[in-house]
């Protein structure tokens, strides 16, 4: 695959990279396969977005702003200790070991790439993409990147017209107002770790990007 444009948006309301999501996947769409994709970083303000199994119970006594999106999985909380990535990629190209139109083999590959990128930090991670989702189910979502029974990187994509968005949000620094009020995916806030409390030290955000760039490069592009 070729043609996949880098951008990083940078500090960003998460509306706003919503909107400029879906204008790039028109962009692509419109493209007739002559554009891949891009491939996004950026952070957000503090805020929630419920995806379509998201239980009211999830957020009853989070105080700030709440977004519905269309993605899959629960309630998730994005913020400024993390790096958001949206990988958006158009399916219809065959990809390396995979076939075109295979949605959960992207998840997948975008969850190997974030366990990729943790090993260069000395971290065994591990990802848990269920065989089958039941979307009536109230049980907690494991889907994502762990690290033993802790929860370092949250993902929930969305698919229009065989085009991904939305994407992963990994937890880099130590944010004690983080998900609180929160049941992060439907598990209690302690759940959820980050890169510099693991490390006992906080990372170089810019080397960590360029780190995970390379491994999302491998395979989610190819």
């Amino acid at each position: 695959m070729s043609d996949v444009l880098f951008e990083d948006w940078g500090l960003i309301d998460y509306s706003e990279s919503l909107r400029r999501q879906l204008e790039r996947v028109e962009s692509v769409a419109q493209s007739n396969r002559a554009q891949a994709g891009y491939l996004i970083f950026c952070t957000h303000p503090p805020v929630v977005t419920i995806g379509r199994q998201t239980q009211t119970s999830d957020f009853l006594n989070w105080k700030g702003p709440v977004v519905e999106v269309s993605r899959g999985g629960r309630a998730t909380y994005h913020g400024p200790s993390q790096l958001v990535v949206y990988p958006i990629i158009n399916l219809q190209y065959p990809r390396k070991g995979r076939s075109s139109q295979e949605v959960r083999g992207f998840i997948r590959d975008l969850e190997s790439a974030l366990v990729n990128t943790l090993k260069i930090y000395n971290l065994q991670a591990n990802g848990r993409t269920p065989q089958k989702k039941d979307a009536e189910s109230p049980a907690a979502d494991e889907t994502g990147v762990w690290i033993g029974n802790k929860k370092i990187a949250s993902i929930g994509i969305a698919v229009k017209k065989w085009i991904t968005f939305h994407g992963a949000a990994v937890n880099l620094d130590s944010d004690s107002t983080a998900f609180q009020g929160l049941k992060p995916c439907g598990f209690e806030p302690s759940t959820m770790t980050c890169l510099e409390d693991l490390l006992g030290k906080k990372i170089n955000r810019e080397e960590f990007k360029k780190n995970l760039l390379h491994e999302l490069n491998e395979l989610l592009i190819g």
